[in-house]
């Protein structure tokens, strides 16, 4: 009897089975539609940077080079153009990107060993300042590099990018150091070594992915950054190359743009590098919990 009741149900769930199966299709086909969509809204700049390098007659649309040529970046591979911006970027947003490593690390410590009454309402300022926009400190921040003569100076674009790094990093880096286990320092404490010494010896090993992250984060940070550099300094020979790049604009609306995707792609290589070098040490994870066993 029950066996004959069944039948019925069986047939009709059948075709409901089907209509849910061609409805679930179809929303994975328009979810599907919609991410490649987005997808090609990243591509296709990328696209047109890497055509556009070896087009000598690039235009804003994207096409195939007719005779592709490196004319392009032998234009753009001089002293004046290129090495001389790339090495002061480099010299600019890597003292700043060490600078804030070492400062965030130093702050995050005890903001995340020690439970004060303050550590809250500290955490949720630096999470405020995460979010401030750099224009609207930056007038009064010139007024005082005036005072203090640091306008056109390297040392004074140094310590205000790395200023502008330190909300980030800290955040970062605490959440990181959360993650090692005090009790290893308390074995090291017991050992006889000083809150340095555990931070150097024992908490720093053990976070080398998070100082890899925050590293590629400030470093990224600062080397796509126009405007201060743009503001502080003022001599064409101290510019960085996030600076030189406006050059392939003239003041009468021409681009060169050719040349400025043959620029744009060996502006990308020390950020390119510096994620390929690091990114080996964050494939690690953050594992620990076999740290403390024993």
């Amino acid at each position: 009897m029950a066996t004959t009741m069944s039948r019925p149900v069986t047939a009709a769930a059948a075709p409901r089975s089907r209509t849910m199966h061609a409805r679930s299709r179809a929303q994975k086909a328009v979810v599907n539609l919609v991410l490649l969509l987005i997808g090609a809204m990243f591509v296709v700049p990328l696209l047109w940077v890497l055509l556009a390098s070896v087009n000598a007659d690039a235009g804003l649309s994207v096409s195939w080079p007719g005779h592709p040529s490196l004319d392009n970046f032998k234009a753009v591979l001089d002293e004046e153009t290129t090495f001389r911006p790339m090495r002061n970027g480099l010299l600019l947003c890597g003292s700043a990107a060490v600078l804030t490593l070492v400062a965030s690390t130093l702050a995050a410590y005890p903001l995340s060993r020690y439970d004060t009454r303050y550590r809250k309402p500290f955490l949720l300022t630096i999470l405020f300042s995460t979010g401030l926009p750099i224009t609207a400190i930056m007038v009064p921040v010139y007024g005082l590099f005036v005072q203090i003569n640091l306008v056109d100076t390297r040392i004074g674009t140094v310590l205000f990018l790395a200023t502008t790094g330190l909300p980030f990093g800290i955040w970062l880096m605490k959440n990181f150091m959360d993650g090692v286990p005090v009790s290893l320092e308390e074995a090291a404490w017991t050992d006889g070594a000083s809150s340095l010494q555990a931070l150097r010896f024992v908490v720093l090993p053990l976070m080398w992915p998070g100082l890899a992250v925050v590293a590629i984060f400030t470093f990224i940070g600062m080397w796509g950054n126009f405007f201060v550099p743009f503001v502080l300094l003022l001599s064409p020979d101290k510019l960085p190359a996030s600076v030189s790049i406006y050059t392939f604009f003239s003041q009468y609306g021409q681009v060169a743009y050719g040349q400025l995707a043959a620029y744009s792609l060996i502006y990308a290589l020390p950020v390119v590098l510096l994620y390929l070098l690091l990114s080996r040490k964050l494939g690690g994870a953050f594992t620990l919990g076999g740290a403390v066993k024993g």
